[in-house]
């Protein structure tokens, strides 16, 4: 376990002995961050990553035992297909997080990707967020994210033009040739607690430059996320093993 600061973002590493540990520090993790919400207002709003790294995480996350009935559950990007594709996120929602009791009962909000384009899906998702999360920028109680190889989170991609956009809560990304609907990053540093999840050798260079606080945002857009709150790295020890001791 390490804590690592730089001026803008603080970050606090936690490094997972097996994919089984991996697994129940994210579910305690987001456990916790709906339970602090709850205690200090009615509802709880969650943003959770898509892949296949969280899917343990979900599967032990969904059997907690929370007022899930108070809590909403979004996702923090969605590929642009139909919600019974194999490759939807809200798809694996449903078949981890929301298959299991008591969390079938949260409330989910995927992002209606049966609108005639990609555009007018990140318009829906957006007007649903004003409503769930009103105010200039929603402000999730937590937020799960993952980081590709490349330096991207959610949907925010190198080289593309969804890092840069600020001036509103959702936008298009392009990855791996397919449109998404993304969270922009000023909603995801807005968030009251961030949690990355990292697996895997091939995220070793990615966490490395996600951590140093050289790295430009540029080529890794993960560090755009910088929100007021220290941010949670959850990782196993294969993605973490090339950091230099702290």
């Amino acid at each position: 376990m390490a804590r690592l600061t730089e001026p803008s973002t603080r970050y606090h590493l936690i490094v997972a002995a097996s994919p089984e540990e991996l697994a129940r520090q994210a579910a305690e993790q987001i456990a916790a961050g709906i339970d602090l919400a709850l205690a200090e207002r009615d509802r709880a709003q969650i943003a959770l990553a898509g892949g296949e790294t969280p899917r343990a995480a979900y599967s032990r996350l969904g059997g907690e035992h929370l007022p899930w009935e108070r809590v909403d559950v979004l996702l923090g990007d969605e590929r642009w297909v139909p919600a019974d594709d194999p490759s939807s996120n809200a798809r694996m929602l449903r078949e981890t997080l929301l298959a299991q009791a008591p969390a079938s009962r949260a409330r989910f909000h995927p992002v209606p990707t049966d609108r005639p384009s990609a555009e007018a899906s990140a318009v829906a998702y957006a007007a649903e967020l004003a409503v769930l999360c009103p105010g200039r920028m929603p402000r999730f109680d937590v937020v799960l994210l993952g980081l590709g190889d490349d330096g991207h989170t959610a949907s925010l991609f190198p080289g593309t033009a969804s890092p840069a956009v600020v001036d509103r809560p959702v936008t298009i990304g392009e990855g791996k040739g397919l449109p998404r609907i993304t969270l922009t990053a000023p909603v995801l540093s807005a968030a009251r607690r961030v949690i990355f999840l990292v697996s895997g050798a091939g995220k070793r260079q990615a966490l490395a430059r996600l951590l140093d606080p050289s790295e430009p945002a540029e080529r890794t857009p993960a560090r755009l996320v910088r929100p007021a709150s220290e941010v949670v790295i959850l990782a196993d020890a294969a993605a973490a093993a090339d950091l230099p001791p702290h």
